[in-house]
């Protein structure tokens, strides 16, 4: 079985080393960069399973690495696991909107850290299972979780990961009201250390990306959200 490559992207030597240490002894082939720049050259040239990516980088920062990822066809669907200092909830929850998986924050565990991988690509693999993997179709919006994709009018609308998972979540529930740490806990597992904030800005996202069909979305206030069972 061939194993899953790995490109982590750190300009601190110490830490970059750490993380191809501690993911190469588990089993993964591990490359890395130390700047933006590095990162997309080496993203364009092979093919990756995920990326580990620092949010402090010299000249192209991880934020604008992560939006060179999302816009290029080849690398749009691929994971991103952040690596972030205290204090940078704000770059956070842009590149959660942007479409990272997860983040980690600084100083990390090493044992978390491979842990979170595993999550990622596992969840990557999954499909949703039983009656979720049916049609879905609501007026103008068709989905079909099993094949991860989504139609509004008939167009293809692109989701990162976390969209995707929110709406299916949503969707094959509908009228039943989840409040943020419920779908959190449905979406990333117990514990997920992420505000409800972006759990919103999530929200927001999907909105926006389904269009004319955004409403179906509801906000029950005090409570989370729902999906509606009728306009």
């Amino acid at each position: 079985m061939a194993k899953e490559k790995i490109l982590v992207v750190d300009d601190e030597e110490d830490i970059l080393e750490l993380v191809r240490y501690n993911l190469t002894r588990e089993g993964f082939d591990v490359v890395s960069a130390g700047t933006g720049e590095e990162a997309l050259e080496t993203a364009r040239a092979q093919t990756l399973d995920l990326v580990v990516l620092d949010l402090m980088l010299p000249g192209i920062d991880g934020l604008s690495v992560m939006k060179k990822l999302k816009a290029l066809p080849a690398t749009q669907s691929l994971p991103v696991i952040l690596l972030t200092a205290k204090g940078e909830e704000a770059d956070v929850v842009t590149g959660l909107e942007l479409g990272a998986e997860d983040y980690i924050t600084k100083p990390f565990s090493p044992r978390i850290l491979t842990a979170r991988v595993r999550a990622v690509l596992r969840r990557q693999t999954q499909e949703i299972p039983g009656p979720e993997t049916e049609e879905i179709r609501i007026h103008e919006l068709v989905m079909h979780p099993g094949r991860r994709s989504v139609f509004v009018a008939g167009e293809p609308v692109e989701m990162t990961y976390t969209e995707f998972q929110i709406l299916s979540f949503l969707a094959v529930r509908p009228g039943w009201v989840f409040t943020r740490t419920q779908i959190l806990d449905a979406i990333r597992g117990d514990d997920y250390p992420v505000t409800d904030r972006s759990v919103d800005v999530q929200i927001v996202g999907l909105r926006k990306k389904l269009g004319i069909c955004g409403s179906y979305i509801e906000t029950v206030r005090g409570v989370g959200y729902r999906f509606r069972e009728s306009l």
